[in-house]
């Protein structure tokens, strides 16, 4: 029976969101009924000391990532840097060829260490510009994002510095270049079904004679340019840049300056408390802040007079779009907490451990909870801790290298996490001004795609022994 509660709640909480209800309201809805069902003693308890920590806990990480992120995007739609990337993309690479651009786009910001949520506001307006242009149906637009920023860049490729390639190093004693060999043949595995699939999807596209508008009602749509002239394509795509660089180096920068942890005394009345930051852990998050920052900067020294004329009203809507994006995914962060702290979620972890092959195992059991929680980074912590000893000495007791243990979850991770639930997903659609049934159908088999590699490369490293 608590088994039936937690899939239920995780149905429950699918359907709604495919049927476009909001998540904020639901997503406490779904994890309260799955604890009343449990144990209504553990109600409030439950809501106030994990789901409204935990989501509360997410915000005060990511807000300013997502607020800074929206903003981003929004100063890129208003200076007409996006229009002329487009420009400059459709003159070299030729109109047909625009899901692979953006896919491209999103692959290089997400490799470079840009937040998979910020790509998706960045990235959104040249997406927006070169389909339109293209007259390619927009409600392909998250499919082509999905692809390029939540598949191989996130944790296939070795050396990428996204959560889900680093979390098993702490486990197993890696690198985030763990099995360079058999991630960078899962990441060309998933890149060519990926694309095979989006461009298949286009010419059914062209053939019924869909176009840009088809289908779906245009929200969300970029600012219309107001300057006199557009500006150089390198100068438009020089903030893009700026974000990538910025990144690196304050990743790099800030442990230097402030050390394994901070503290200060706050200058108020009495005899407070030193307040201490581990440094370590957030450092991440200040870098990518700090990388948009130079990036927001960037744009309006080069096109202050375009951005001037509608700053109030564009700042506007993007707040609030990041406040909505933030939101939904904090709330499905909340989800995934409580769902995983009832008895019917050991129930799944348990009943994982029985298949015999360890790599198999390991993978099944990874995608299993990320999709449960809804949360790849999610998923695969709470599998690793729970599991990672066991993963170990099955590994050890078969021969298999560390790094290929490695490599196997961060790709696990990446697979099931984007069903209808995922924060992602929603913060995603919510952007594109899209809903589920006008778009998800292209995500879920970017989703099946990316799962479908992890069994590719346990199958590779079996008949090659390839690390």
């Amino acid at each position: 029976m608590s088994l039936l509660i937690v899939l239920a709640a995780l149905a429950f909480l699918m359907v709604v969101a495919y049927r476009g209800y909001s998540v904020i309201l639901f997503a406490p809805v779904a994890a309260m009924g799955a604890v009343l069902l449990t144990d209504p003693s553990l109600v409030a308890p439950m809501f106030t000391g994990l789901f409204m920590d935990k989501m509360v806990g997410f915000l005060k990480l990511y807000f300013p990532v997502f607020l800074l992120g929206a903003v981003f995007g929004k100063l890129i739609e208003m200076s007409g840097f996006s229009k002329s990337i487009v420009a400059a993309t459709i003159k070299l690479v030729g109109a047909q060829r625009a899901i692979l651009s953006i896919v491209l786009v999103c692959a290089v910001l997400t490799y470079g260490g840009v937040s998979l949520f910020v790509v998706v506001f960045a990235v959104y307006p040249f997406a927006a510009e070169l389909f339109r242009q293209s007259d390619i149906p927009k409600r392909l637009i998250p499919g082509t994002i999905a692809l390029g920023a939540f598949t191989f860049t996130m944790d296939a490729l070795p050396g990428t510095p996204q959560i889900q390639n680093i979390i098993p190093t702490a486990f197993f004693g890696t690198t985030a270049w763990a099995a360079p060999v058999l991630g960078t043949l899962g990441g060309m595995f998933i890149l060519a079904l990926g694309m095979a699939y989006l461009e298949w999807r286009r010419r059914v596209a062209v053939r019924n004679g869909d176009g840009y508008a088809s289908g779906v009602e245009l929200r969300n749509e970029p600012e219309p340019f107001r300057g006199d002239r557009l500006a150089h394509p390198f100068i438009a795509v020089l903030p893009l840049l700026l974000v990538g660089v910025a990144n690196f180096l304050f990743t790099r920068w800030i442990p230097q300056l402030y050390g394994a942890s901070h503290e200060f005394v706050p200058s108020v009345i009495g005899s407070p408390a030193p307040v201490v930051q581990d440094v370590a852990k957030i450092a991440a998050i200040w870098a990518v802040q700090g990388a948009l920052l130079v990036g927001i900067l960037s744009v309006l020294a080069f096109a202050w007079k375009p951005v001037a004329a509608s700053f109030a009203e564009g700042t506007k809507s993007a707040v609030n779009g990041a406040m909505l994006a933030s939101m939904n995914t904090a709330s499905e962060y909340g989800f995934g907490a409580v769902i995983a702290a009832l008895p019917g979620f050991l129930v799944v972890a348990d009943a994982l451990g029985a298949i015999p092959n360890p790599l198999v195992n390991q993978a099944v059991s990874i995608t299993v909870l990320a999709g449960i929680t809804g949360s790849a980074s999610g998923g695969l912590s709470i599998a690793l801790a729970a599991m990672g000893d066991t993963f170990i000495a099955n590994a050890q007791a078969y021969g298999i290298p560390m790094d290929v243990l490695h490599r196997v979850a961060s790709m696990a991770s990446g697979g099931m996490d984007t069903l209808p639930h995922n924060g992602a997903v929603i913060t995603l659609l919510a952007v594109t001004g899209l809903t589920h049934r006008q778009s998800y159908k292209d995500i879920f088999a970017i989703t099946i795609i990316k799962t479908l590699a992890v069994f590719f490369i346990i199958a590779v490293f079996y008949a090659t022994g390839w690390v």
